[in-house]
């Protein structure tokens, strides 16, 4: 039965869109020929013999190729192929298996943009965005500076990498890359030795707009401290509290399904907030120093690393607030609302 199925293929006619397979009968100055047996005789020419000239050098008479078709009977009878196209559906196909088996693939970066890094694989191109970059790669900029970013990504190009597809589909031209995820299994691994509320020592090696990376020094571990996991005051710039190459100690605060690993400095320090119910009471007039404006109201410095906020329904307008106080300056406050606990205290302009 299997034969008479495998005959019963063999004598079924080429189709538009099929991979067809073919032993080359004849070289031309610019056409190769192609015996598709039952099928009939293929050819290579034109745009598609150019565009894969390169590919049909490494291949001689007698030898067997995989190759697309495009027409079923041109002009002169013969079955229309494409090697090129071929190439491209063999490539997805292959792409597709690897992505179900969760295999790795190598790739060649051959641009980047501010989102990310263009690289090649099988003749396909597809994109790894900056979120799915190794450690390693992630391109840490303060301030998150675009150009900067760009620049350090542009630094990868014409690098080779090891990736894993992230997301494949074909008939959109999508495949899209992710290195980071090449550690996973290897990052799991080494995740068993730690657990929430461990103290690591680490070095600092990239401070960004909303928070800094730190390295373990005991292994190829690396976690973000959020901004607001630096210190306990308001932090307006992580690159204030800490440097790239600086020796630190964080606590694990968190460690996520997918192996990502979130510090804490604060976690470490004394909470300034904790003896703020015995200085400072509901109705205390007390001095602060103006140290931000923004939409919703204004901070103010009470203590050492001690803030309260005005909010902005006590001016009625954020124009009318800015008549009123103005940043680095000193003013007199009543303490409207305070809760140590949640690290909260409200306060409004005192009445001279």
């Amino acid at each position: 039965m299997k034969d008479l199925l495998e005959k019963t293929n063999l004598l079924r006619p080429a189709r538009v869109g099929e991979i067809v397979e073919g032993k080359i009968i004849g070289l031309g100055q610019s056409a190769v020929y192609v015996d598709l047996g039952a099928i009939g005789t293929g050819i290579i020419f034109g745009r598609e013999f150019y565009n894969s000239r390169s590919e049909l050098k490494k291949h001689g008479l007698g030898e067997k190729i995989r190759a697309k078709v495009i027409d079923l009977e041109n002009k002169d009878g013969y079955i229309e192929l494409s090697l090129s196209e071929a190439g491209k559906d063999i490539g997805w196909e292959e792409l597709k298996a690897k992505k179900e088996k969760g295999e790795t693939v190598k790739v060649k970066v051959v641009g980047a943009n501010k989102g990310g890094l263009l690289a090649q694989t099988q003749g396909l191109q597809g994109f790894l965005p900056v979120s799915q970059l190794s450690p390693e790669h992630y391109p840490r900029v303060e301030g998150a500076d675009k150009e900067k970013i760009l620049e350090r990504l542009q630094k990868l190009v014409g690098e080779e990498l090891e990736v894993k597809i992230f997301d494949i589909i074909p008939r959109e031209d999508k495949l899209i890359f992710s290195e980071k995820a090449t550690d996973t299994e290897k990052m799991k691994e080494i995740l068993q030795n730690y657990k929430v509320g461990d103290v690591v020592d680490g070095e600092i090696t990239g401070v960004v707009d909303f928070g800094a990376f730190m390295r373990f020094l005991s292994s190829e571990l690396e976690g973000l401290i959020h901004i607001s996991e630096l210190d306990w005051q308001l932090i307006e710039d992580p690159s204030e509290v800490v440097k790239v190459g600086q020796k630190v100690q964080a606590k694990i605060i968190e460690i996520t399904s997918d192996g990502r690993i979130s510090l804490s400095l604060k976690a470490l320090k004394q909470d300034p907030w904790e003896n703020v119910g015995e200085q400072f009471k509901k109705g205390d007039i007390i001095e602060g120093k103006i140290t931000k404006l923004n939409p919703f109201g204004a901070f103010v410095e009470v203590a050492p690393k001690i803030q309260g906020l005005v909010h902005i329904s006590e001016f009625g307008t954020k124009a009318k607030m800015e008549e009123q106080l103005k940043p680095g300056n000193a003013y007199k406050f009543q303490i409207t609302q305070i809760d140590p606990k949640e690290h909260r205290m409200t306060l409004k302009l005192a009445i001279e």
